[in-house]
């Protein structure tokens, strides 16, 4: 197959930077909101330290950030060159989020949602307009990760701007951080009963409504990998690209790897003729060396 893969690079936090800045941003330029508003409590998986961090610091208000167990410390603490409080808690991005709205009851604190507001889809929407730039021509196929489902809203988004809503979008999670195909299949918000994949990134128990609407304005298809697949494709983009990513990113990339995009050809669900696929790379922050060959141990791979 001759399709070319355009991958689009987020995983170094960059894109990801805009977004959150942008809602953080919003809070300091609310005149109103900066009279009540001390301190900002913002919500993160564990490739969001940097970009959150930064975002708020420009803000000029203090910060908070709240994220699962699962995030590098030593990455929380390099953005914030260990000059704000992170707190570590429970086991899933659920857990943190929940504290994150108790403490913005308090008088003062107002939270951030890193996946759900549309502020946070704008910023990913950009990438769209920035595709439009760079390739002149609609690509066959945009395949993306799905967590919560704040970069599918924003792709969606970034396709009606552009007023490329015939593009299909491959939504790919791994087998047990499944929530969107889970309430693709109920038709409805399901929550999973707990996170068993090692891509502690997609680890949102619910995704949002906005992804699930986003499901019947745009031709989106669901796709679930294993564990063991989306590190396969780790290791295989690292060699191919040198860059080290996170299994959360390796699921999109699995399916070029184990040729799940001829698959849904064959099947009908892809144009055969595809000219060009463009995969978003999203989610490298907080991986080393070390931690890929953990995994690898987990899973029992050689």
């Amino acid at each position: 197959n001759d399709t070319l893969a355009n991958t689009e690079n987020n995983s170094l936090g960059q894109i990801l930077f805009f977004p959150v800045f942008h809602q953080c941003n919003s809070i300091a330029l609310d005149r109103t909101c900066q009279e009540r508003v001390t301190r900002t409590w913002c919500v993160a998986s564990p490739d969001q330290p940097a970009p959150i961090v930064l975002g708020a610091t420009h803000t000029y208000q203090g910060e908070t950030v709240s994220a699962p167990q699962s995030t590098q410390s030593k990455r929380w603490w390099q953005a914030g060159h260990g000059s704000f409080p992170a707190s570590l808690c429970q086991q899933v991005w659920d857990d943190a989020y929940a504290k994150a709205l108790a403490l913005a009851d308090t008088e003062g604190w107002v939270s951030v949602h890193p996946f759900d507001h549309p502020l946070i889809w704008q910023g990913h929407a950009s990438m769209v307009r920035e595709l439009k730039d760079l390739l002149g021509h609609k690509p066959g196929a945009i395949v993306l990760a799905v967590g919560g489902g704040g970069l599918l809203a924003g792709v969606v988004a970034g396709l009606q701007d552009v007023g490329w809503q015939d593009v299909p979008i491959i939504a790919v999670e791994t087998k047990g951080a499944d929530s969107f195909n889970a309430a693709l299949k109920a038709g409805r918000l399901v929550t999973l009963p707990e996170i068993t994949s090692v891509a502690k990134c997609l680890g949102a128990k619910t995704v949002s409504a906005r992804a699930l609407e986003c499901a019947s304005e745009c031709q989106v298809i669901s796709q679930l990998v294993e564990d063991v697949e989306a590190v396969q494709a780790v290791e295989l983009f690292l060699d191919d690209e040198r860059m080290l990513v996170q299994p959360a990113c390796g699921a999109p990339l699995a399916l070029l790897y184990m040729g799940r995009v001829q698959q849904l050809q064959r099947e009908g669900h892809l144009n055969p003729d595809l000219d060009s696929i463009v995969v978003i790379v999203c989610g490298g922050s907080s991986i080393q060396l070390a931690g890929l060959q953990a995994l690898k141990t987990q899973l029992g791979m050689k």
